[in-house]
């Protein structure tokens, strides 16, 4: 073989291998696509009181990944608790609460709970940089999971851990892992439910008695749209701003 008959080999041999790289990273890439939709990694956010929250990225918006448990406003100001049954259904002011006072200490996995009146307080219970979301943003949200009745599976957490069977339809593909944080009743004050639904309060008023939630049960899919009056104690999930 001569030398020019070597060099063009060597050529021949070298564009080769370029392509069988090329061709090797194309696949690699095919067998793990990334989709536009698809979380994020999570973050996690702090509030005043020093509990730290996971958080997760659906579609454009960013989301408390777990409720909220804060006990103070963002200026230092302590949010009233009321455990006393009678006085939480004539409180007509800012308060919150634990499901059945922590017995269990229900804190840690569920958060609290919080009247209305906590929610629209102008010292702002959600975090810096976050904020209750309205209706209108819980409507972007089941948007991006495909409608109001799928987005609540995609959104529960699975299995029945804390979901009483059959907890239908849970995949949480979403990241938002929602708990069955249960309520406090306006009627009577009592505690209710826990293991079977969960609310998340909205901040845009449904009437003059009362606002809008968000409601997820262990039966189907959904994410309904429910009227709560404000007097009622539901969970929390807070929207980056």
């Amino acid at each position: 073989m001569t030398k020019k008959e070597r060099i063009i080999n060597l050529n021949i041999s070298s564009r080769l291998a370029v392509l069988i790289i090329l061709v090797l990273a194309t696949i690699s890439c095919e067998d793990d696509p990334v989709k536009a939709d698809d979380p994020i990694d999570q973050t996690t956010v702090t509030d005043i009181d020093g509990n730290v929250y996971e958080t997760i990225q659906i579609g454009d918006q960013e989301w408390m990944a777990e409720n909220l448990k804060v006990t103070h406003y963002r200026d230092g100001t302590a949010i009233t608790n009321v455990s006393d049954n009678i006085a939480w259904t004539v409180t007509t002011t800012e308060a919150y609460c634990i499901y059945n006072n922590n017995a269990n200490n229900e804190v840690d996995t569920y958060g609290a709970l919080y009247n209305w009146y906590a929610v629209d307080d102008s010292r702002n219970i959600a975090p810096e940089g976050w904020h209750i979301p309205t209706e209108a943003e819980w409507q972007v949200l089941i948007d991006n999971l495909g409608g109001d009745e799928v987005a609540g599976g995609k959104m529960k957490e699975t299995g029945t851990s804390h979901w009483v069977s059959p907890n239908i339809g849970a995949t949480n593909e979403s990241g938002f892992t929602a708990l069955p944080s249960g309520y406090r009743s306006y009627a009577d004050g009592s505690y209710g439910y826990m293991g079977y639904v969960t609310s998340f309060w909205s901040a845009t008023l449904s009437g003059s008695s009362g606002a809008w939630v968000r409601r997820l049960g262990y039966t189907d899919s959904d994410l309904r749209l429910s009227h709560s009056n404000k007097e009622g104690g539901t969970a929390i999930r807070c929207l980056r701003d």
